[in-house]
């Protein structure tokens, strides 16, 4: 099973594919989302966004700036004020 994953921003969508698992830097400490995660919503800080796209594999790390990560039954969605390169 995979865990849909999309990253958002105000001006585009930055990803959306199934991936293993997404570590979020969120306010209250960094959290990883795993197909199957229960429904949550939390805020996320200034960090790095961590995806690992298979089990074991090396993540992909993506620089996010604010924003909200959702957990639902369609998957984990990202929304970030911003990305930085």
């Amino acid at each position: 099973m995979a865990l849909h994953f999309e990253l958002v921003t105000p001006a585009a969508l930055v990803r959306s594919e199934d991936v293993y698992m997404v570590v979020v830097p969120g306010t209250e400490g960094e959290f990883g989302v795993l197909e199957g995660h229960a429904p949550v919503m939390a805020t996320v800080k200034d960090g790095d966004l961590k995806i690992y796209k298979t089990e074991g594999a090396q993540p992909t790390t993506i620089r996010v700036v604010g924003g909200f990560a959702e957990v639902g039954t369609s998957g984990l969605t990202v929304l970030a004020e911003s990305i930085q390169d």
